[in-house]
């Protein structure tokens, strides 16, 4: 039972950073395309919080795991 709740909880953590990624890129490319010129600050934007989700779901699904 614990390794069924482990497995849970790291699909939660994925489908969590699926969710946030998305978002993140949605409003990047409904800000650029408002403001074409500022393209460059938008996408490194844009990829430092697409990598700070992925360093949180990868943590979560860890902690997930490690209930195995």
């Amino acid at each position: 039972m614990t390794g069924t709740l482990a497995a849970i909880g790291a699909g939660l953590a994925v489908i969590g950073a699926g969710l946030g990624i998305g978002k993140i890129g949605s409003s990047a490319m409904d800000a650029i395309a408002r403001q074409p010129e500022a393209t460059s600050k938008i996408q490194t934007a844009m990829i430092i919080a697409a990598a700070l989700v992925e360093g949180v779901a990868l943590f979560g699904v860890v902690v997930g795991l490690m209930g195995l």
